[in-house]
């Protein structure tokens, strides 16, 4: 996720053993049959390739937010074409307290310009191929090949 400044300055909020779950949007941007993908720099899963995205912002809508989060973390402006999947992604302890929640809405998304570069809390930034994605987690994978087949099915959109 992206840095959650927002949601941390609300009193009795955190992302880490939250009170309720965090909304937050992830980007399946889609280029030339390639996905975009950030390496987090920050947790939850840092370390781990993923889809851009973040926490939502007080008073901003979905698609703000996926614009915001893309900028932020790539240099890319991107337009959100549609919803390509909503979950839940609950990490727990091994006490088993939830440590992470958050309620996902990921979005497929054309570029409509910017230059590729890795910003804000990604450690790193890359287009990869719908085969060069062993080092992506498996429900992260999902939805990227769900964009692929949604895409597929109205190719003018990306």
């Amino acid at each position: 996720m992206a840095s959650l400044s927002g949601s941390d300055a609300i009193p009795g909020a955190s992302r880490e053993y939250p009170q309720r779950p965090i909304v937050g949007v992830g980007a399946v941007v889609l280029h030339q049959n390639q996905v975009l993908l950030i390496e987090r720099g920050q947790e939850p899963l840092k370390g781990e390739w993923s889809l851009p995205g973040g926490a939502l912002e007080t008073g901003e809508t979905l698609e703000e937010g996926i614009r915001r989060e893309v900028l932020e973390e790539t240099g890319l402006l991107v337009e959100p074409v549609a919803i390509v999947e909503v979950l839940d992604r609950i990490a727990r302890d091994e006490d088993g307290r939830v440590r992470y929640h958050y309620v996902l809405i990921d979005y497929l998304c054309r570029v409509t310009g910017g230059a590729l570069c890795c910003a804000s809390d990604a450690a790193a930034a890359r287009w990869a191929s719908p085969n060069e994605l062993d080092n992506v987690l498996p429900f992260t994978r999902e939805v990227i090949r769900k964009a692929f087949a949604m895409a597929a099915a109205q190719p003018s959109q990306t």
